[in-house]
């Protein structure tokens, strides 16, 4: 990199701090750092939303989506409209008139004090390999900007950078300074996808007939468990012929994740659960103004994504038009037909122009932060209002005043961004045993702790049943569903359920669980 890109990338690092720095004096108390006194406009809550939602696996996991298959992954970006619309609709009212500094706080008055502890320690496993994961992917981007590969040991060091820059601003910020920063760095990934399209555009020098003819009668797709690359002579093999345009598939076939039927009924079961009980998601809707706003942020911000993810998967539709076509442009070129993981951070440290490479590394630094920062102050708040906070006080400790409160949450703070780091480091395991993409994986990972809470949400919304031992039982079971479910290529040598029927699946049978307890007065 020139002293130019670097220069960019400092300025854009440096503002984020100054923000962080700017939002520390506006925080009087725990409620003003977690849920910024729940005075935010709707437009900035959906804008932040949209950057909490696109993460790194967006910048990074969307090209080599493209690259591989098609345009099948919007019916993620459906479903995700539909579950926002649902959760919108019948649940966000509910936690949102709750007034709890967390969504488990209306776990707690509704089922007891135990229960709103397991439901926020689930969330913070969960997190810590779902936003790992996420970290990690950023990671790889970052490693080949700063070191040229992606051996083991750079993404590891990547993982920690992107570690400390991430938890200081989100330390002194709160969700307020977070709020302004993430829709910042929305638009800034915006932009920086726009013109990465425009620069690989002109690098392939082919009429658009010529390249529509490469994605559509030329298309290749990459079969999925089979050894794929490219020959010395051009061959590919490992892929098979299709348009890498098709974008709506009718198969019934359980093992595939983004056809219509896995979209509309797995994925936006998967989603009504992620904007329930994930309090990453939930935390941006909560410091909206009122419930109206909340819901139409939450929605709002699933139709940004549409066209931003699209973009995104069409930047891996043209490197493969470009590699296909010319798998020579660069050293690297027929590599990416084995291991696409790092195609367009490659293509930007390699053919990018100073300057501008500047702007395309900021871009994915706000595309891999946004998220983050989201996790780490999500897990902060839980962690300090579920159960410090009273587990203090029934110890019968003397509760501190709003500076020392804040000062405890933004320890925390530094506590689960330390932790989140290190966790990025055993996704980084994780994601090469499973045998899933970067997409899939993070998505995937996400339904250990969802399967098993929204059985208990689902039951504390909309029902008078259930009890703490039914809760702990759902959870328990919802989440254990899961890990043969993650791991099927290891257990039984291949893959029968696609990601998007897990969470259905342990969703449906935790709910069940969760049901089966009788409330206190009944059991009397």
């Amino acid at each position: 990199m020139s002293i130019i890109d670097w220069t960019i990338v400092a300025l854009f690092l440096g503002t984020l701090v100054t923000i962080g720095y700017f939002f520390s004096r506006k925080n009087k108390n725990i409620d003003d750092y977690f849920v910024a006194g729940r005075a935010m406009p709707g437009w900035l809550v959906a804008l932040a939303a949209t950057g909490t939602s696109v993460s790194a696996g967006t910048f990074v996991g969307s090209p080599e989506l493209g690259f591989n298959t098609n345009l099948t992954y919007v019916m993620n970006l459906i479903a995700a409209i539909i579950g926002g619309s649902l959760v919108a609709a019948f649940i966000l009212p509910k936690l949102y008139n709750a007034k709890t500094i967390t969504i488990y706080g209306f776990i707690g008055d509704r089922f007891g004090e135990t229960s709103k502890r397991a439901n926020s320690v689930m969330f913070l496993v969960g997190q810590l390999f779902t936003s790992g994961s996420r970290l990690f992917i950023a990671a790889l981007a970052v490693s080949v900007i700063l070191f040229g590969s992606i051996h083991f040991q750079f993404v590891v060091w990547s993982i920690i950078i992107l570690g400390i820059i991430s938890t200081v601003y989100t330390m002194l910020g709160g969700i307020k300074g977070l709020l302004y920063i993430d829709a910042f760095q929305t638009l800034l990934i915006i932009f920086t996808g726009l013109v990465a399209v425009v620069i690989i555009y002109l690098a392939i020098d082919m009429p658009l007939s010529e390249i529509w003819a490469s994605l559509t009668s030329g298309g290749m797709v990459k079969d999925p468990g089979v050894a794929a690359g490219m020959t010395a002579e051009g061959k590919l093999y490992g892929w098979s012929a299709g348009s890498k345009l098709t974008m709506f598939d009718p198969s019934l076939n359980p093992k595939l994740p983004y056809t219509i039927v896995g979209g509309v009924i797995g994925i936006s079961f998967f989603r009504v659960a992620q904007y329930t009980t994930d309090h990453e998601f939930v935390q941006r809707q909560l410091t909206a103004k009122d419930v109206k706003k909340a819901g139409s942020s939450l929605i709002y911000s699933q139709l940004i994504c549409l066209p931003l993810v699209i973009m995104f998967i069409g930047i891996g539709s043209l490197l493969f038009v470009l590699y296909k076509n010319n798998p020579d442009f660069d050293a690297l070129g027929r590599s990416f037909f084995t291991d696409a993981r790092d195609v367009f951070p490659q293509f930007i440290k390699n053919h990018i122009p100073v300057g501008v490479r500047g702007l395309m590394i900021v871009g994915l630094l706000a595309a891999a932060l946004s998220s983050f920062n989201s996790a780490i102050n999500a897990m902060a708040s839980s962690f300090v209002s579920d159960l410090y906070l009273p587990i203090k006080k029934e110890k019968g400790h003397s509760i501190e005043g709003n500076a020392d409160q804040l000062t405890s949450s933004r320890k925390m703070v530094i506590l689960m961004g330390a932790i989140l780091t290190g966790f990025a480091i055993v996704t980084a395991v994780m994601q090469q045993s499973s045998g899933l993409n970067l997409v899939d994986f993070a998505t995937g990972i996400m339904c250990f702790a969802y399967a098993g809470m929204i059985g208990v949400f689902l039951t504390a919304i909309f029902t008078k049943r259930g009890n703490t031992a039914s809760v702990l039982a759902a959870i328990i079971v919802g989440a254990l569903i899961i890990i043969p479910l993650m791991f099927q290529k290891q257990f039984f040598g291949q893959t029968y359920i696609a990601w998007c029927w897990w969470c259905p699946i342990g969703g449906v049978i935790s709910t069940l669980i969760c049901l089966a307890g009788k409330p206190k007065k009944q059991q009397a």
